[in-house]
Order: structure tokens, then C-alpha cells, then sequence
């Protein structure tokens, strides 16, 4: 695998003292990285709300008992709620098992070494610098990677939490395949000239190096995107590019990554459970524990499926049928990732949750792969399920900026500005789209079928008025001007 040469095991450089846990000042604290993971039995929904007020970071609850991160600055208050709990670890752990994963240089110097052996298939980016300077490599896996094309956004990411690192392993090893498989193996050929790959194998690299959870401003990036309701309702179609100021740089980084993109499927990787859990993680009005379905709900849990049916440990969960959960039904958080994602960019992401174990040893990795490496693929096809064309001008016959809809469902997805073409994910069924762009008529097509197979080809040409010139903007116009397949 990429990462089995010249690594270098990661050393923990934050040494704690007594003294050092509880002396701490409200200005310093941003600096000390002291975090307590404690386990609180019997945590209820109550319990968990008065811990998440004082600070705390739910990280793990299942109705019995409760994973939290508190972070030494908010640790008396925590204590001051007076709640049972045992101390499981604290961050940064210098005794925490890393042999056989790379170091953020090790994991640079793979990267470059990717991007100087296949430069006809790979783009190596950096997103932007995190709090720290380090930068956020994001590699872009395609036929024409310097190009945009008539085709498919992909995208992994992984490690947002510093301490969660099985992600950035996997994520390795399934570039590595699609490298050395191009022009070999057809199907990952077929991949890699049908869609555009991305992978950010770390999202976090600053909390990864000290390891700890969050990033160096002692912050959980998956707690602070913008929160549906309070920060936006709209989408990126209605409210345009989102404002990044007051983000955590890594937040902000990929939040610009989204916006710059048209991602259709992609995945996070975690640890500490085994799982898949799709959105909504949070949904207004209802309460944690408590299933909160998107209006694609039964197309999240299909495509949760394909995963977790070929990881057989998780398909095998005894806590989760079939390996899969609503994320508000396992629990609720505020801020997080996916549900992003999903409301303001279309983007249907999940959370895969692949392993109990945060960090697992270097044994246990061969057989993680083993675990998940199929099922990474299988995730990758169905992104050419469903939809998917081009919507453009018919009078100049150039590209447009258009959201897309399907029948009464209220969540859209959008064309890529610089090509004109959208991807609807889809179950097998049939279907009425109907697009629209600004100034421009909007048009609702005749029902069309989506099999299992390759997406339904269905290109629209919108105009701006009298097409046919028969005196009158009507149906007329937009039946004149419309290609159906």
C-alpha cells in the first residue's frame, strides 16, 4: 500500500501535568489542547443537553450510556453538573498506538510522489492552509483532471476529527488502486474516465499531528458549519456563495471546495462506532433519538446499503439493522457536515463510521481494508444512478445555471455554471423533471424511467420568450425548444 514505506511513526509533544490541567487561563486556553473523553452511563437526552450546554461534545450515545469530550476550559462547569462519569482518556495522548500511520509530512510526500507519477490522472490541490499552516491536500482523480466535463463530482473525505485516523489509511489505499488500476482494470478505467474523483484524506491536519479531536483552536469541526435555520435556509442556487467569515479556516476551506464544485455522492470517514448514518443529523422540532427524514429519504437509505452490505462487520451491527441509522435517530448534532452539505449544496454525503476502535493498531488495518474496500467502490457507482444532462440556452446553445427538481420532492440539485450538466440521484421509478434559471422559462419535462442501470440521459434546452415566434411566450415554446430522450 501507499502508506507501508517510509513512514514514520507520529510522537505526541504536549506532556500534561496536574498543575497543568487546571491552571489555565481564559486567555490561554486556546492553546492548551487538554481534553478529557469521559463515558457517562445512563445519559438521557436531558443529561446530554445541559452537558452540550456547559461545552461538552457528545461523540457517541446509544440510550445507555455516552462518549463527551470536554475540553479544560470547560471542565469545571462540566464537573459543577454534578453527572457520573468515568475518564477514558486525555487528549493529547502520547501513549495512543500509531505505528503504521504516516505523519502530515509523510502524508504530503505521498501525495506529491501521486501527483508526479500520474500527472495524466491527477491533480494534487491544496483547499487552503489550516490553523496551523498546514495545507489541505485534496486530489482530483480523473481522465482530463485539469479539466470540467460532462460528468460526474465524487468526493471522500476524511479525518475531520484529529483522532479518528483509520479514514486517512483508507482513503490512501483506495487512491493507490485507482492509480495503479488505471488502464489495467476496466472498471476502475471506466471510473476514472466517467468521474471526476475527489479525496481529502485529511481534513484536520493540525489535530491529526497533536492528536486530538479537534483542530488547534480546540474546536470540533463537525459542530460548526452553518446550522439550517439559523445561519441559512435558502440554497446555493437562492443565497449564492456562502459568507466563510467567523469559520474555523477548515470549515471555511472546504465550505469554499463545495461552492467551487458541483458534487453530486461522496462520503466523511469517522471512527468510534460501525456505522452508516445519513441525514438529517438535525432536523428543527425534532428531538434527538428520533428519526428526522430528508425528502430523499428512501434513496439515503439505499444508497447507505450499498456500503454497509458489503462491510460485513457492520451489516452484521446487533445496535444498527443492516449496518445503517438516521443521524438524528442515533443522535442529534448541531452544525454538522452532511446536512450542510445536502441543504445548501444538493450533495448527499454520509457519515461512515468504520471502525469501534478510534485508531485501531497497525495489525488491525489489513483486515479494515479488507472490510471496506469493496464497499468503497460499490459507494463510488452509485453515482451514476438516476438523471442526469445538460441544461443550456437554446439560443446561443451555452451552458446555464439552473436548479433541477424531481416531481413535488423539494430539494434541488444544480448545474455545474461552466458545463451546463446535472446529476439527480434516483431509485428505479418514474419521474418528472422540471428545470429553471433565472430569467429564463422554466420547464417541466414528460415522465421519464430511471432503471438500476446508468443514468437516464435527459439534456434541456430552456429560452427566454417567443422561440417559435408565433406571437406568444407558451408551452409552445418550450415544447419547440426542449429535448427529451
Amino acid at each position: 500500500m501507499l502508506i507501508q514505506s517510509s513512514l514514520t511513526a507520529l510522537r505526541a509533544v504536549w506532556p500534561m501535568t496536574a498543575c497543568a490541567l487546571f491552571l489555565v487561563s481564559s486567555v490561554a486556553w486556546a492553546t492548551d489542547h487538554t481534553t478529557y473523553v469521559v463515558s457517562i452511563p445512563g445519559a438521557d437526552r436531558e443529561m446530554l443537553t445541559q452537558v452540550e450546554a456547559v461545552g461538552g461534545v457528545v461523540d457517541q450515545a446509544d440510550g445507555r450510556s455516552a462518549r463527551v469530550y470536554v475540553h479544560i476550559a470547560h471542565w469545571n462547569d462540566f464537573l459543577a453538573l454534578g453527572v457520573p462519569y468515568t475518564i477514558e482518556e486525555i487528549q493529547p495522548n502520547s501513549d495512543k498506538q500509531l505505528t503504521g500511520y504516516p505523519t502530515y509530512a509523510g502524508l504530503t510526500a505521498i501525495l506529491n510522489d501521486a501527483a508526479t507519477n500520474y500527472p495524466e490522472i491527477l491533480r494534487l490541490e491544496s483547499l487552503g492552509q489550516s490553523v496551523q499552516g498546514r495545507e489541505l491536500w485534496a486530489v482530483r482523480v480523473s481522465d482530463n483532471p485539469g479539466l470540467q466535463e460532462d460528468e460526474p463530482e465524487f468526493a471522500y473525505i476524511s479525518t475531520m476529527h484529529g483522532d479518528e485516523k483509520i479514514g486517512t489509511i483508507l482513503c490512501l489505499n483506495f487512491l493507490e488502486l485507482l492509480l495503479e488500476g488505471y488502464g489495467r482494470d476496466p472498471l476502475i478505467t471506466s471510473y476514472v474516465d466517467e468521474t471526476e474523483i475527489w479525496i481529502v484524506p485529511l481534513m484536520n491536519p493540525d489535530g491529526y499531528e497533536l492528536n486530538i479531536r479537534f483542530n488547534a483552536n480546540n474546536r470540533d469541526l463537525n459542530r460548526v458549519f452553518p446550522e439550517f435555520s439559523r445561519d441559512f435556509s435558502g440554497t446555493i442556487f437562492t443565497e449564492g456563495v456562502p459568507s466563510t467569515v467567523g469559520r474555523e479556516p477548515e470549515v471555511a476551506h472546504i465550505m469554499n471546495w463545495t461552492a467551487n464544485n458541483s458534487f453530486v455522492l461522496g462520503a466523511n470517514y469517522h471512527a468510534g462506532d460501525l456505522l452508516i448514518n445519513y441525514p438529517y443529523d438535525e432536523e428543527p422540532g425534532i428531538p434527538s433519538g428520533s428519526d428526522a427524514p430528508t425528502p430523499d429519504d428512501e434513496l439515503m437509505r439505499e444508497i447507505s446499503l450499498a456500503y454497509a452490505s458489503l462491510n460485513p462487520p457492520m451489516s452484521a451491527s446487533r445496535e444498527f439493522p443492516d449496518g445503517i441509522s438516521n443521524g438524528s435517530a442515533w443522535y442529534s448534532i448541531s452544525g454538522g457536515m452532511q446536512d450542510w452539505h445536502y441543504r445548501y449544496a444538493g450533495f448527499i454525503e454520509l457519515t461512515f463510521e468504520v471502525s469501534r476502535v478510534k485508531t485501531p493498531g497497525a495489525s488491525a488495518l489489513p483486515g479494515l481494508w479488507d472490510d471496506n474496500r469493496d464497499a468503497m467502490f460499490a459507494y463510488l457507482e452509485r453515482v451514476h444512478r438516476g438523471v442526469r444532462g445538460t441544461v443550456t440556452d437554446v439560443s446561443t446553445g451555452e451552458p446555464l445555471y439552473a436548479q433541477v427538481f424531481i416531481d413535488s420532492n423539494p430539494q434541488p440539485v444544480f448545474t455545474d455554471p461552466e458545463v451546463g450538466d446535472y446529476y439527480r440521484l434516483l431509485l428505479p421509478g418514474n419521474y418528472v423533471v422540471r428545470a429553471e434559471a433565472p430569467g429564463l422559462i422554466p420547464y417541466t419535462t414528460e415522465t421519464i424511467s430511471v432503471t438500476t442501470d446508468q443514468a437516464t440521459r435527459l439534456d434541456i434546452r430552456l429560452s427566454r420568450g417567443d422561440v417559435n415566434h408565433d406571437g406568444e411566450v407558451n408551452a409552445a415554446d418550450l415544447n419547440w425548444s426542449s429535448v427529451r430522450f
